[in-house]
């Protein structure tokens, strides 16, 4: 199972991220590629535990969170699509410089080989292991890519 923990991975995945363009298009869902790639550096803040996130859980998560991670992680099976992205990782802004985000996001992949969060606290997921961090976060990056056609 693909994971961004091994550097192959990591590697595939800024090869992906170099081949976006502001003219990439989405093949599904609401974001354009600037949003899209904004939305993937958030979400790296708060996986990788920038920006003193606080992590808790919400109710929902609490009662189905480790089913849906188990069915999420437990297989080769990329993300479905038009997933729903929690509003604290969607960004207003309609336009932005995407060439900055990418620098940015390849630079979180790359924070991801020495990977150390112990506190790590997914909002619906609740508590993970550290192989799950990487399958989820491997597939939310590959969701994304896919969705613009790289």
């Amino acid at each position: 199972m693909k994971t961004i923990f091994d550097n192959a991975t990591r590697e595939e995945l800024i090869s992906r991220i170099n081949l976006l363009t502001k003219n990439h298009t989405a093949q599904w869902g609401k974001m354009n590629v600037y949003q899209m790639t904004k939305h993937c550096t958030i979400w790296n803040n708060w996986v990788l535990g920038k920006n003193q996130s606080v992590y808790t859980q919400g109710l929902l998560g609490w009662i189905f969170g480790k089913m849906a991670l188990k069915g999420l992680v437990g297989n080769e099976k990329p993300m479905k699509r038009n997933m729903p992205a929690g509003s604290a990782f969607l960004t207003k802004e309609k336009n932005g410089d995407v060439e900055l985000q990418k620098k940015i996001w390849i630079e979180q992949v790359t924070e991801y080989g020495h990977f150390s969060n112990p506190g790590f606290i997914h909002d619906f997921f609740g508590k993970m292991k550290v192989d799950e961090i990487g399958i989820l976060a491997y597939k939310h990056f590959d969701h994304h890519l896919r969705q613009f056609n790289v």
